[in-house]
């Protein structure tokens, strides 16, 4: 109480991004984005969330990212799950470590060109766990924009962590996002949860760019019939009801699980799961 008393005695230094008062002063919407570092030349910011987790989140990232690196862009990818870090061991960068400048960090770079910031880069040992509180994991997502030297990026995708806290609100409102993809699984339980994700963008302003149903079906590989194991499809009602143009469904399939175990998620061949996705957001948000 004695805080807030004295912050509303203080006279008014007009700088309205600092100040939690309604005035009169106050006659337009304040911008909380974050400024860029200063060597980053990031063209478009692509988050990927998911209503819950372990719909695959991190490998439908993955998988993204590397479609476009194969049609010939500069790609990178912000790993803002914090608590949860996966992306330097789908891309094989165990033991690398970002390398200062006198204007930040570098980010470490996967064999396919895939640039990569992750808080397990940083951490002595990748099985250390992150023991912090929300408001400073928030921090370090922002500072992963701000402090960190991306360089000439046409495509940042951002792995967010599952659910609709802090950190989706914070990329929301600190990064230059262009549209959001969602990530879900063919269950209906979690189709009800993946529109929470949906209505937070629309709650944002922030466009739906595409859907992706993780696990959709298993093709038996000898006689290729489609077995849906976790039930029906649900992706195009879903798609339809909210309005999104653009989506995707990848199999299960044992070889997905191994190339990120190896560090070769970018070897894995994604032409007939996501072509008609990567070729929306390089129509629709164009770089060139």
């Amino acid at each position: 109480m004695y805080w807030r008393i004295l912050k509303m005695s203080e006279e008014c230094s007009h700088d309205c991004s600092s100040c939690g008062q309604e005035c009169g002063d106050r006659s337009e919407p304040q911008s909380l984005l974050a400024q860029s570092n200063s060597d980053s030349h990031v063209k478009k910011v692509i988050g990927v969330v998911s209503g819950k987790g372990g719909v695959g989140k991190s490998m439908v990232t993955s998988l993204l990212a590397s479609a476009m690196q194969k049609k010939g862009y500069n790609v990178a990818i912000l790993d803002a799950d914090i608590t949860g870090p996966s992306i330097p061991r789908m891309f094989g960068l165990g033991g690398q470590k970002p390398t200062g400048t006198p204007n930040g960090l570098t980010p470490a770079t996967a064999k396919n060109g895939t640039k990569v910031m992750s808080v397990n880069l940083l951490l002595p040992n990748e099985t250390d766990p992150v023991v912090w509180r929300g408001p400073i994991i928030a921090n370090t997502v922002t500072q992963f924009w701000t402090d960190v030297c991306w360089g000439d990026v046409d495509y940042l995708f951002v792995d967010m962590p599952p659910g609709t806290g802090d950190v989706p609100l914070n990329v929301f409102q600190s990064l230059p996002v262009e549209g959001i993809i969602v990530v879900t699984s063919p269950q209906e339980l979690v189709a009800m949860i993946v529109e929470k994700a949906v209505k937070m963008a629309g709650l944002t302003k922030t466009p739906v760019m595409g859907l992706v149903e993780n696990m959709a079906y298993f093709e038996c590989p000898d006689c290729h019939k489609k077995h849906y194991i976790f039930g029906d499809s649900h992706i195009n009602e879903l798609a339809a009801k909210h309005g999104i143009e653009a989506t995707a469904q990848l199999p299960i399939r044992p070889q997905l699980a191994a190339a990120s175990d190896m560090g070769a998620i970018f070897d894995v061949d994604t032409q007939d799961w996501l072509n008609g996705l990567t070729d929306f957001i390089e129509k629709s948000h164009p770089v060139k």
